[in-house]
């Protein structure tokens, strides 16, 4: 369970460099909990607003490395 906070300032892109940047800091600010319970008393504790999103872990294509070089590739092989 990952807590992110929202932007409270939009990001700017700097005239010199070209780089984005931002003077708020809590965007730099991820807080890892073990349970969506911790994460939920966390935030109640201390007055911040949350809502909660169930991500599904991605799904792995299982590849050998024998199949790069397979006839019935997806893609063409090209050097």
């Amino acid at each position: 369970m990952v807590l992110d906070y929202e932007p409270e300032q939009p990001r700017e892109i700097e005239p010199l460099m070209g780089w984005t940047s931002s003077g708020d800091m809590r965007q730099q600010v991820h807080l890892r909990f073990e349970t969506v319970e911790e994460a939920t008393a966390y935030c109640e504790r201390h007055g911040i607003a949350y809502q909660i999103f169930h991500s599904r872990p991605p799904a792995r294509r299982v590849m050998s490395y024998a199949d790069n070089f397979a006839f019935s590739r997806r893609d063409p092989w090209t050097h």
